[in-house]
């Protein structure tokens, strides 16, 4: 699955610069022209990343980042931030406010595709990896396959993007809601239920005793009112 980039800039020629080298580099990209249309992309389309101008009408590129921080599902959505102002005092209100980069224009494309690597490779680096790993689950990402402390684990295709999502999030709560428009998909209509089913039945197949005996702690931490998450043993309440 492509990595899913959100531009957001008011200038048709910059946005179209950025979108073709950021898709040459193989990233999938989103568009907005202002800061209130991206605020309603980023609910319904998820992206793995926000490339945020300074500059824009209606919503500035400061005042969303700061909207995103301040929202529990947004706040750790990597954010680079853009702008013509290049000196100490922007760099540092821009850093202070939540963006995870900061750069000055003019620059090169390549620097651009460079700055999102580098940022995935920190914040998200299950987006790169072909492989995730959390605590004993190994989840092979182009063989789709997966194993609990070596051995093999037989997942549906609901359960398989189920835990591949929350691997991709270790230790973030995750609502229904959101579940369900990354697995079934938000033009979808799906009662939320079905996620506690499908989430009973991944339990069930990575926690079931393996052929040898062992016995494994259940890594799926269910939050009462709010939606699941991943939780190693020792991090438990």
């Amino acid at each position: 699955m492509a990595i899913k980039i959100l531009i957001v800039d008011d200038e048709p020629n910059q946005l179209e610069l950025l979108s073709f080298n950021l898709s040459k580099a193989g990233y999938e990209v989103i568009r907005a022209e202002d800061g209130q249309s991206a605020l309603d992309i980023i609910e319904d389309s998820h992206p793995d990343l926000v490339i945020l101008d300074w500059m824009m009408p209606y919503l500035s590129g400061i005042e969303l980042c700061r909207t995103l921080r301040a929202r529990a599902e947004t706040r750790h959505l990597p954010v680079i931030l853009l702008s013509a102002r290049g000196d100490e005092g922007d760099r540092t209100l821009g850093l202070d406010i939540g963006a995870d980069d900061y750069i000055s224009k003019p620059f090169s494309p390549r620097e651009l595709v460079s700055r999102v690597n580098a940022l995935l490779r920190r914040s998200r680096p299950a987006l790169i990896d072909d492989v995730l790993e959390f605590h004993d689950l190994v989840l092979n990402q182009t063989t789709m396959q997966i194993t609990r402390a070596g051995q093999p684990v037989a997942l549906g295709p609901k359960e398989w993007r189920l835990l591949a999502i929350l691997m991709e999030r270790p230790g973030r709560v995750l609502s229904r809601a959101q579940l369900l428009d990354l697995v079934w998909g938000h033009n979808v209509y799906v009662e939320e239920r079905t996620v506690d089913v499908h989430m009973s039945r991944l339990r069930k197949a990575i926690n079931q005793p393996s052929k040898n005996g062992a016995v494994y702690s259940d890594l799926i931490r269910t939050v009462r009112g709010s939606g699941y998450a991943l939780k190693a043993p020792q991090d438990s309440d």
